[in-house]
């Protein structure tokens, strides 16, 4: 949860004295802060067992900048994450909201998994599958399927769900969803050893369980799973 002020940047100044070459040049603009943003690591479990809710420590943030800076602009976002999923609440706040600090150390982690390293990486900026530091013969179809799951992390999704995702091109024949269980038996294959990643829900569909030795690589602009 964070509450923010705005932000805007001041422009920046440009200066073309008479006798300077035709290019300008860029000075640096005086900075000064504008607000501030505040990350709070705190899920609804661990508000109400302190006998709080968000929307009440929210509120209570709010009326308490009403006294101190009565004309502070504020807005308040709450982070979603799939249920169950692990890691500090600070830190799935701050990677959710894109704080470029958290996203820079999340990415200077994940370029330390180097292909020599055991575990699986599924690096969806590159569309493509280590396996034991071996790249995975994945075929587009399976490796959208794999990425559809991993960006729904958590959460079971039906068949017919990702028929209606994952065929929509005129072009593409639309299966029938026990296609879709011989795709997800051949994608289980090219995993090998770590093919429970891809758990089945008897009766309802499949869902991406995340292991200790499973590293996810999202590139930028790649929809993060707290969205879904």
């Amino acid at each position: 949860m964070s509450n923010t002020a705005t932000l805007e940047r001041p422009a920046t100044a440009r200066l073309r004295p008479a006798d300077a070459p035709a290019v300008a040049a860029d000075l640096p603009a005086t900075r000064s802060p504008r607000g501030f943003a505040l990350y709070v690591g705190l899920d609804e479990i661990k508000a109400a067992e302190a006998g709080v809710s968000l929307p009440l420590l929210v509120d209570a943030l709010r009326r308490t900048l009403a006294e101190l800076a009565p004309g502070a602009e504020t807005h308040a976002t709450v982070a979603l994450a799939p249920h169950g999923a692990g890691g500090r609440d600070l830190d799935v706040v701050r990677l959710a909201l894109q704080e470029p600090g958290a996203i820079a150390r999340t990415k200077a982690a994940e370029d330390e998994v180097t292909e020599e390293n055991e575990g699986v990486v599924v690096d969806i900026s590159r569309k493509r599958v280590l396996i034991d530091g071996e790249s995975a013969a994945f075929t587009y179809k399976e490796f959208e399927l794999l990425q559809y799951l991993v960006l729904r992390e958590g959460r079971t999704i039906e068949r017919t769900e990702l028929v209606g995702a994952l065929w929509q091109s005129p072009e593409d024949e639309t299966p029938g969803e026990r296609t879709i269980d011989v795709h997800v038996r051949r994608l289980r294959a090219k995993l090998g050893r770590y093919e429970d990643i891809v758990r089945t829900v008897r009766g309802v569909g499949y869902r991406f369980d995340r292991h200790a030795d499973v590293v996810i690589r999202y590139g930028h602009g790649t929809p993060s799973p707290d969205r879904f």
